[in-house]
């Protein structure tokens, strides 16, 4: 039996990339120790405000069924593709990242799936995704990753 698409049944948001000077290994643990440091810049009591699940941290990521506040780990194919999902009262998501190899380094994509909810889920739409609040925030989110991965061994040796 074939896995099921985490994204399935939800419309496509959109993509942004980053081409990262790093092999996919420094990039994947740049990625996984990002989000368990940041939580995607989500708190517990946002999560709770907007009434999300999972609202905590559990397991570890980027394991399967691990979670921070407002994402489960649904995929987690280590050095390729991580998919993280969630809903709360206005919205029903999925970000994937996926890890390509570039021929300098590795392209690292980040896509974004949701359906909202009734009329508050079309004006919370308008304010993150309309506003371009979303696109500046990945496309951040991704540099810093990128940035992180770039800088991990590449300490010089003493001499």
């Amino acid at each position: 039996m074939e896995p099921t698409d985490p994204t399935s049944g939800l419309p496509f948001i959109d993509e942004h990339q980053v081409r990262v000077v790093a092999p996919a290994p420094n990039t994947w643990d740049a990625l996984t120790t990002w989000i368990a440091r940041t939580h995607l810049g989500v708190s517990s009591g946002f999560a709770h405000l907007v009434d999300a699940e999972p609202r905590s941290v559990t397991g570890t990521l980027p394991q399967q069924g691990s979670t921070i506040p407002g994402f489960a780990v649904a995929e987690s194919v280590r050095g390729k593709r991580l998919t993280l999902v969630g809903r709360h009262r206005f919205s029903h998501y999925a970000l994937t990242f996926s890890l390509a190899d570039h021929p300098d380094g590795t392209l690292l994509i980040a896509r974004s799936h949701a359906s909202f909810l009734k009329m508050p889920g079309a004006l919370y739409r308008g304010l993150v995704i309309g506003s371009g609040g979303h696109r500046v925030l990945v496309r951040r989110m991704l540099r810093d990753i990128g940035r992180s991965a770039e800088s991990r061994g590449t300490a010089r040796a003493p001499v």
